[in-house]
């Protein structure tokens, strides 16, 4: 991620998930934390090729995709831009946030790697919410 308004996006080749639905996980990442607003231009296939080494086909894929959820919208000879956001405030700027990284510092400093991290928050938010765990 970057700053407000535009994206990096990172591809992770180990992970086992498809390249593309990393770049449509990313954005709505960004989308959910107030990274990228509505109007934001998303950065073109070419720069994401040369950003992340992989094929353009993939980039226009992921955009596809992104569009088909009406995230955002395509205008022949200017871009990809951001419709509409996701979540009710920016999460960014969540009260909750701090917290969220005082436990990450502590899993950190007891030993956890950030795969344990992960794997123990997706635990409990799966307790939590059941119905989405399908």
């Amino acid at each position: 991620m970057a700053a407000s308004g535009t994206i990096e996006f990172r591809i992770d080749r180990r992970s086992g998930v498809a390249t593309y639905l990393q770049i449509v996980q990313q954005t709505r990442r960004a989308l959910r934390l107030g990274l990228l607003e509505p109007g934001d231009k998303l950065p073109t296939a070419r720069e994401v090729v040369e950003a992340t080494a992989i094929n353009p086909n993939t980039v226009l894929k992921a955009y596809r995709e992104l569009e088909r959820e009406g995230l955002v919208e395509a205008r022949r000879g200017l871009g990809t831009f951001i419709r509409k956001t996701l979540g009710a405030s920016p999460a960014a700027d969540s009260p909750y946030r701090q917290g969220l990284a005082d436990w990450v510092a502590s899993a950190s400093e007891g030993g956890l790697d950030r795969e344990d991290m992960a794997a123990l928050f997706d635990s409990v938010l799966n307790d939590h919410f059941p119905q989405e765990n399908s």
